[in-house]
């Protein structure tokens, strides 16, 4: 139990710092040495949890998905159980995706311009499956309830969602100004998707 609680918090104290240090540096400026001097940890200590910078990285990545993630499960645990109360908590993380200040958007077009190299390719899959199998979740969560009809799928719904937030946040870096189709739009097409029949009135 020890050893899971220190893990924990090791692997939260390299999570703040590198966050902390891409907010003042970016990306390609943070160093392992600068998160040996922020964070206190010995190299081989980094090392004991991830192998690369870039695999800290992948947390980064990751946490966005785990933190949203939760959120919804927290949600939906709310009686009574409605659709939109966990359906807010998605909608609440979607303006994220076109800042491209945010943290987790510039360690995403940074590994998206190292996917030639091997590592980081894997990294970004890891990231993709993960934010596929959460949608397909979140999906599943809401037709057991039956706030989703069954004839939703859950698979190629969770895919196009998952696009659609991948191409927003590649957007944020090329483009600016207003758009026809924003995370506002997106929040309506994901509620007009997942309750074809009731998107009219709510």
């Amino acid at each position: 139990m020890k050893r899971e609680l220190k893990r924990e918090r090791t692997r939260r104290l390299l999570l703040d710092t590198a966050k902390a240090l891409i907010q003042e540096k970016g990306c390609a400026g943070m160093t392992l040495n600068d998160i040996m001097e922020r964070s206190g940890l010995s190299k081989g200590g980094i090392y004991h949890y991830v192998k690369s910078k870039d695999e800290l990285l992948g947390w980064v990545l990751q946490e966005w998905l785990e933190e949203t993630s939760r959120r919804f499960f927290a949600a939906t645990a709310y009686e009574p159980k409605t659709f939109e109360r966990p359906m807010k908590e998605i909608v609440a993380s979607l303006p994220d995706l076109e800042n491209p200040g945010s943290v987790g958007n510039q360690v995403f077009m940074y590994l998206l311009g190292k996917c030639h190299q091997p590592e980081v390719q894997e990294v970004m899959r890891q990231f993709y499956e993960g934010a596929l199998q959460v949608s397909k979740q979140w999906i599943a969560a809401g037709q057991k309830a039956g706030f989703i009809p069954r004839s939703v799928d859950a698979g190629k719904t969770a895919e196009l969602f998952v696009l659609i937030s991948l191409g927003l946040r590649v957007r944020s870096f090329i483009s600016s100004g207003h758009y026809a189709f924003a995370s506002a739009e997106f929040a309506k097409l994901m509620a007009e998707m997942l309750r074809p029949s009731n998107h009219q009135s709510g």
